[in-house]
């Protein structure tokens, strides 16, 4: 089964065990999917000449990038469908982030011959700018500049007049990059959501203590690290610039959040401006995000396998950054008062002196399944009642079970920032303090075993993102983790069930049953299993909240359901073992 935002509803969430597909797709169930057979030698055996690959029409006329390339594309997201696009030619390039879009539902040759199904997965600035989409990208970006503009003066006026985050569309995309033809949408929704400093200043009191500002366009752009993060220089320094083209209301969240909460090492610090844009109209001045220091050495996520790669990841490392993470936690829920629902490589960074520091305060949380399992059974019902596909009829009851958990859930899902104390994140709001300590040590122990094991993440091939390393190994399979922190993992971990990758996979670009070889099953094998898989999910979910809000009501609730350790016994433990090591 090919890789799509339908195959998210369809396999990957909880939602595939209640969804159904419409009466023209069961009557065809595979013509969808069976790729099609484009003959590069005959136009008779395997197919027409209007499919052939030696029908000029159906090759891309050029991936060779221009000579002097106007854009650089610096990586994706939306699964495929945004691309980072960075213009090369302005003396200073502000962060107006105007990315590119496609269309998702492309011809199969469109598809196959730019690569998308990689481009689902393929993210990062290493590897994207290689693939034919991005390339082709740019020669459509170089085509519709000097075409639409003439020169690049008049670009550059238009540039620094556009609304933050405004997008260009490619609508017809074809393989011939001068047929193809973008449209320009400027996001003036966005600009009006952003709140300014008054706004601010009424919600979380007049003494907020908030970093200076600096204007937007100081900024100059050196590259697009990802969906809400820039790498930009302000006056010859180097800095993060945060920001969020939609749902602005976790960027007020964790401006606040790093604001107050008090200072550590392993922490990330407390941002050092405030990024102020002038609105197009009138006098507003918005808070468009704000900046923090940069740490060149990169993630975790990518440290890890390379010095494995290389025989350089050393037992000491390890035990330091365990420990130092272990106590970053500790301290966010002791003297912060605040839970981190967001741990995972990605979101751990090495500074120059090679300590981790803890970054993205969104408190989002992992996508389905990377969580603990009493999360993952609140996050179930939570997308499943807040599905825009699924009938009312079936939403209505998770809609009941997520009210009970979370009475005011309604209001935290709209788009409109109040100020609330505890973030967003409905899954970890429902918890009690403890709950939540003990679903941070079930994460830890993940991050943990990859630690040890020396991968980039815990699954050998992730549905939403490869990486440059990928991983050989599978959590919670053990090869190089010593026995006294195999026990230290299986402890935190406690609780913890099989996962979907165990029925299904991602292979390359397509969803595959791990129990059938490739060339002997269907897409809709793939959905049925997937249906089997989530319902049975969804039915110890339920259970489970049942019968935790049975014994709450009683008094007999053990909030550490699962008897996991608390981070402080995490950290003796980890203390102990480096003594020991020593």
């Amino acid at each position: 089964m090919e890789l799509s935002t339908r195959a998210i509803g369809e396999v990957i969430h909880p939602t595939a065990a209640l969804r159904r597909p419409p009466p023209e797709v069961q009557e065809m169930p595979e013509a969808q999917e069976e790729p099609e057979i484009f003959d590069t030698a005959s136009t008779t055996i395997e197919g027409s000449w209007e499919t052939s690959l030696l029908n000029p029409k159906n090759r891309i006329d050029s991936l060779d990038l221009p000579r002097n390339p106007l854009w650089r594309i610096d990586g994706c997201a939306g699964l495929g469908t945004q691309y980072y696009a960075v213009p090369l030619f302005l003396q200073r390039t502000p962060p107006i982030r105007m990315d590119v879009f496609i269309y998702e539902f492309q011809p199969r040759l469109i598809c196959e011959q730019l690569e998308l199904g990689k481009a689902f997965h393929t993210k990062d600035a290493a590897r994207l700018p290689r693939l034919a989409i991005a390339r082709h990208i740019v020669r459509i970006l170089q085509i519709w500049t000097i075409d639409r503009f003439g020169d690049l003066a008049s670009f550059e006026a238009f540039y620094k007049k556009v609304p933050f985050g405004s997008r260009l569309v490619i609508e017809d995309m074809s393989l011939d990059a001068r047929r193809v033809k973008i449209k320009y949408g400027p996001n003036h929704s966005l600009e009006r959501s952003l709140l300014n400093l008054g706004r601010l200043a009424f919600l979380w009191g007049p003494d907020f203590p908030l970093p200076p500002t600096v204007d937007f366009f100081d900024l100059d752009v050196i590259k697009v690290l990802h969906d809400s993060v820039c790498l930009v220089r302000i006056h010859e320094k180097l800095y993060i610039f945060k920001a969020l083209t939609s749902g602005t209301k976790y960027l007020y969240h964790e401006l606040k959040t790093l604001c107050t909460l008090e200072p550590h090492e392993n922490v990330i610090a407390r941002p050092i401006h405030i990024v102020i844009k002038m609105g197009l109209f009138g006098s507003k001045k918005a808070v468009a995000g704000f900046t923090t220091f940069y740490h060149s050495k990169g993630t975790l996520r990518d440290i890890l396998p390379l010095l494995r790669t290389h025989g350089r990841l050393r037992r000491a490392d390890q035990l330091k950054w365990s420990i130092q993470l272990t106590k970053a936690l500790e301290h966010l829920r002791s003297r912060s008062g605040t839970y981190y629902p967001d741990l995972r490589l990605d979101n751990i960074v090495l500074s120059e002196k090679s300590d981790v520091v803890m970054v993205d305060f969104e408190q989002r949380g992992v996508w389905c399944e990377f969580a603990a399992p009493e999360v993952n059974a609140i996050e179930y019902i939570r997308l499943i009642a807040t599905d825009q596909i699924l009938p009312h009829s079936v939403t209505e009851k998770y809609q009941e079970i997520l009210q009970e958990l979370v009475p005011n859930f309604r209001k935290l899902e709209d788009d409109i920032y109040r100020n609330p104390e505890n973030g967003f994140n409905l899954s970890w709001i429902a918890l009690s303090a403890i709950e939540q300590e003990a679903a941070e040590v079930y994460m830890l122990g993940r991050v943990l075993w990859c630690i040890f094991e020396g991968v980039s993440g815990p699954q050998k091939a992730a549905v939403w993102q490869s990486y440059r390393w990928e991983p050989d190994i599978e959590f919670p399979e053990y090869r190089k983790t010593p026995p006294a922190m195999r026990k230290l993992i299986d402890q935190c971990t406690k609780g913890r069930r099989e996962t979907l990758s165990n029925v299904i996979a991602r292979r390359n670009s397509h969803l595959i049953l791990t129990t059938k070889p490739d060339n002997d099953q269907s897409a809709d094998e793939v959905k049925g299993a997937a249906m089997r898989f989530w319902a049975a999910e969804i039915e110890v979910a339920e259970k489970f909240l049942e019968l935790r809000d049975s014994k709450r009501q009683k008094g007999e609730w053990n909030d550490n359901y699962y008897e996991r350790p608390s981070l402080r016994q995490v950290l003796e433990a980890l203390e102990a073992f480096q003594n020991e090591a020593h």
